[in-house]
């Protein structure tokens, strides 16, 4: 149902940018759809909407904080693993060349 009025939404918006109708057409179209929003049904609809977003909005915030500590502690996680599985630094190799070193 939303996406269909999402389409004629759109729709409408198209042709009324589109449109070389001229203004008293565009008029007619904006007089529809000033009627359409101001009605009651429509408005009550959108009131249950912002109802609905204003009592979800912190749930999401919440959900949103959560995994946003997840990833940074998996980050940190990892970068902290990264540095104690490096190894150790090498100690510089025995002389093993075959010339003489001088005494």
């Amino acid at each position: 149902m939303k996406g269909k009025i999402l389409l004629v939404v759109g729709l409408g918006i198209g042709y009324v940018l589109g449109t070389r109708a001229g203004r008293e057409r565009y008029e007619e179209i904006k007089k529809a759809a000033s009627a359409l929003w101001n009605d009651p049904r429509l408005q009550r609809q959108v009131d249950h909407a912002e109802a609905f977003v204003k009592d979800k909005a912190p749930d999401v915030v919440e959900f949103i904080s959560d995994g946003a500590k997840k990833v940074v502690a998996q980050v940190s996680g990892s970068a902290g693993r990264a540095t104690a599985t490096k190894p150790a630094a090498r100690k510089p190799a025995a002389n093993t060349s075959k010339t003489p070193t001088a005494k």
